[in-house]
C-alpha cells in the first residue's frame, strides 16, 4: 500500500477548516491524506460570519465555534495552533514557521484568508505601525474582544466603513447601547451590493435603530480621544474608532515564493496556482468565477479540492459560485444576489422594482428568458426565501411577478418543498442541500433543533430557517419509504 500523501493546510480559518472536514468525510482514518493544519490564530476555527452577533452580545465566543477541542485529535489531523507560516520553500517542497520548524508536503494548500484593509486617514496608524489608542479593524475574534473592551455602553463609537461588514458591526454596537455613527464615503450603502434606492431604505431603517450616518464623507483625520474629522469640515466624536472599509487576500507567502498573484493567489478551475502542487481557495485565491470575501465560494471549493486531494474524483473542478450576499444584523432581513444594477428601463431585460421605505421595504427583481438573474429584497424575507430559490435552481420565474415580489409564490412552502431538486443548496453558509436535510430526517433529525445540529443548517446567518422549516414540514407529511 503506497503511503498517504501528505497534504499541509496553511491557515485555519473558515476555509481551512472547512477543507479539512471535507478530506475527512472522504478519507475519515487517513489512509490517502495525512493530513496537517498550520493556523495562525492561538484559537479554534470560528464561523467569521457570526462576529457580528459577538460583539452585539447576542452569541458568545464558544457558540461560534467550529471545532470542538478535540475535534482533530478524533480526525486524525495533525493540527498546530499558533503556528505561523514565514516562508514556503518550493524547491524542497517544505513550509517554514517562524519557530523555525519546516514541515514537509507533497501537496500545499494556502488558505490564508484576507486582512482588515486601513484607509490612509492621517492618525488612524501611529509611528509604530500599528493601530493608534482607540482604533480597532472587525476581523477576527481578537477584534472583538478590543472592541468590547473598548466600547463602553453608551460611548459614541465611529463605524469607518458602510459595506456589509461596517453595518454588521454598528448594528451589533448599537445593540449594546453605543451611540454609533457609521461614515461612508460612497454614494450610498452597500454600494458594491445594492442599487441608490436600496441603499437609501437601507439607511433609513437602520437610522430607526438608533444608527446615524455621514454618507459620501471621507475621513481626513482621527484624533485619539476625539474623534474624526470629516471632509466637509465636520466633526464625529468617537471614543472608538471601528474600522471596515474592505479587506485584501493575504498574498504574501505565495508573492514570496514566487507564485501568480494578482489580488489574489491566481488559480484554475482545479484550484491549482501557477505551481501545480500548490492549491489556493478562499478568501485568499482569485478565481474568475466568484468574488472574494463571501463564505459560500470556500464552502464549494473546499468539496471540489477535497475530491482531487484524496483522489475521489480526479475530474472535479470549480466552475464559480452565483453570488448572494445576506446583511447578517438583527431586525434587517436583506438579501441581494446575481446584478443588482441593472436600471428599471433596461430594455434586454425585465425589471421589476417595489420601493416603500417608510416601512423599509424594497424589492427588486431582474429576469432574463423568464430566469431570475439579479434581486435586492430588504423587509422581505417571504419573497428573498423564494427568489433565492429560483435563483439557485435557474428555475423559470411565476408569471405574477408581483406575487413573487410580495412573497406569494414560495417555492420553499411545504406544499412545493418536494419539487425541489435533491441538489439544491437551502443554507448557502454551510452549503446544505435538500438531500442532505432528507438525510438528516431519515436518520433521525425530525425537528429544526435536531436537523440544524445534524446538518448545521440555519446555524449561519439563519437566513435559510423559513426555507428549512418549508423542507422540514414536508418532509413530516411523507413516509421515510418514499423518500429516496
Amino acid at each position: 500500500m503506497h503511503a498517504p500523501r501528505r497534504v499541509v493546510v496553511i491557515g485555519y480559518g473558515m476555509a481551512g477548516a472547512r477543507l479539512a472536514e471535507e478530506i475527512r468525510r472522504r478519507d475519515p482514518a487517513g489512509d490517502r491524506v495525512e493530513l496537517t493544519v498550520l493556523g495562525a490564530e492561538p484559537m479554534a476555527a470560528y464561523n467569521r460570519v457570526l462576529l457580528s452577533s459577538v460583539v452585539a452580545g447576542t452569541m458568545s465566543q464558544d457558540a461560534v465555534r467550529l471545532h470542538e477541542h478535540d475535534w482533530a485529535q478524533h480526525h486524525h489531523v495533525d493540527l498546530r495552533l499558533a503556528a505561523t507560516a514565514v516562508r514556503i520553500d518550493r524547491s524542497r517542497r517544505q513550509v517554514v514557521l517562524a519557530s523555525g520548524e519546516q514541515v514537509g508536503y507533497d501537496a500545499l494548500v494556502l488558505a490564508t484568508g484576507s486582512s482588515a484593509w486601513i484607509p490612509p486617514t492621517p492618525g488612524l496608524v501611529a509611528e509604530d505601525g500599528e493601530l493608534a489608542e482607540g482604533v480597532v479593524a472587525f476581523r477576527t475574534m481578537a477584534d472583538c474582544e478590543r472592541i468590547l473592551e473598548s466600547a463602553r455602553a453608551g460611548a459614541p463609537v465611529a463605524v469607518l466603513g458602510g459595506g456589509l461588514l461596517g453595518l454588521e458591526a454598528a448594528r451589533g454596537l448599537a445593540g449594546r447601547g453605543n451611540l454609533v455613527t457609521v461614515v461612508h464615503p460612497a454614494g450610498h450603502l452597500m454600494e458594491r451590493q445594492l442599487d441608490g434606492g436600496a441603499g437609501r431604505v437601507l439607511a433609513r431603517t437602520l437610522s430607526g435603530l438608533g444608527i446615524e450616518f455621514r454618507i459620501g464623507q471621507a475621513a481626513t483625520n482621527y484624533l485619539p480621544g476625539d474623534g474624526l474629522k470629516l471632509a466637509d469640515g465636520s466633526h464625529v466624536p468617537a471614543d472608538l474608532v471601528v474600522v471596515s472599509a474592505g479587506v485584501r487576500a493575504e498574498t504574501m507567502l505565495a508573492a514570496d515564493a514566487g507564485l501568480s498573484v494578482d489580488r489574489g493567489v491566481l488559480v484554475d478551475d482545479a484550484l491549482r496556482t501557477s505551481d501545480p502542487r500548490v492549491h489556493a481557495l478562499g478568501d485568499c485565491a482569485q478565481h474568475p468565477g466568484t468574488v472574494s470575501g463571501l463564505v459560500q465560494p470556500a464552502w464549494e471549493q473546499a468539496a471540489v479540492l477535497a475530491d482531487l486531494l484524496t483522489g475521489t474524483d480526479p475530474a472535479a473542478r470549480y466552475r464559480g459560485t452565483p453570488v448572494v450576499t445576506r446583511l447578517k444584523a438583527r431586525d434587517v432581513d436583506l438579501a441581494a444576489l446575481g446584478e443588482v444594477h441593472v436600471d428599471v428601463d433596461c430594455a434586454e431585460a425585465e425589471v421589476l422594482c417595489v420601493a416603500d421605505p417608510v416601512r423599509g421595504r424594497y424589492a427588486k427583481l431582474v429576469l432574463r428568458d423568464e430566469r431570475v438573474t439579479g434581486a435586492i429584497l430588504l423587509g422581505a424575507p417571504d419573497a428573498a426565501a423564494a427568489v433565492t430559490q429560483l435563483f439557485d435552481r435557474g428555475a423559470p420565474a411565476p408569471s405574477d411577478r408581483l406575487a413573487l415580489l410580495l412573497g406569494r409564490a414560495l417555492p420553499v412552502a411545504a406544499s412545493g418543498a418536494g419539487d425541489i431538486p435533491a441538489a439544491a443548496v437551502i443554507c448557502k453558509c454551510n452549503t446544505v442541500s435538500k438531500g442532505q436535510l432528507v438525510s438528516g430526517w431519515r436518520e433521525g433529525a425530525r425537528s429544526m433543533s435536531a436537523l440544524a445540529e445534524r446538518t448545521r443548517a440555519t446555524t449561519g446567518c439563519g437566513g435559510c430557517s423559513d426555507q428549512v422549516c418549508g423542507v422540514l414540514d414536508w418532509l413530516n407529511t411523507q413516509e421515510p419509504a418514499q423518500l429516496t
